[in-house]
């Protein structure tokens, strides 16, 4: 290298400082934008993807995201991507989008909703989703009652491996063998 490259490459690294002047000026982690573009874009946290979801976007990358945003107490948002993830075929966001419409959260709860999602994961084969819809259908809760189609799913699930649905047919299709919190408080009237 000669004289005349080397005071070239000098006056690079002399000039670079006076380029990241304003990226150094920008507390660490902080979105700046100005006329060059965005630095430290808001991508891949829990409030990209709640903000995704918001927008009405669907990305496969959001359906991991559902559940902590869902325990951080960001209930729409999560039923959002949670919803936006099972129409896109993702059989994993269907329990979780029963759970938001089961348990209400942000709304009153719609248990019509959530059988129709548990009856949507049955569909695919799923042994958790004809575990969950044969509960809803011997209970007749979002759905009629229907004991023969309840334990039919039951047992489907049942020959499949589900242990949970073993264990409700082994106690006679007793749903609060397997939920008794929920069957106490819901579905069981008091003994006196």
């Amino acid at each position: 290298m000669g004289l005349k490259e080397a005071f070239a490459a000098a006056a690079c690294w002399l000039a670079l400082p006076a380029a990241l002047a304003p990226a150094l000026a920008a507390p660490v982690g902080e979105t700046v934008a100005d006329e060059q573009g965005v630095l430290n874009p808001e991508e891949l946290t829990v409030q990209y993807w709640a903000a995704r979801a918001e927008d009405g976007r669907f990305d496969p990358g959001m359906c991991m995201y559902g559940y902590p945003i869902a325990k951080m107490g960001w209930h729409e948002p999560a039923r959002k991507i949670f919803e936006r993830c099972a129409q896109h075929g993702n059989p994993y966001a269907m329990p979780w989008a029963a759970w938001t419409e089961e348990n209400g959260y942000d709304r009153p709860p719609d248990p019509a909703a959530a059988a129709e999602w548990d009856r949507k994961l049955a569909e695919t084969g799923s042994a958790l989703g004809q575990l969950n819809y044969g509960l809803d259908v011997l209970r007749g809760h979002g759905v009629p009652r229907d004991p023969a189609l309840g334990k039919a799913l039951v047992d489907r699930a049942a020959a499949a491996g589900e242990p949970t649905a073993r264990d409700l047919a082994a106690h006679d299709y007793d749903p609060a063998s397997v939920t008794p919190t929920a069957d106490l408080a819901h579905y069981r009237q008091p003994q006196f």
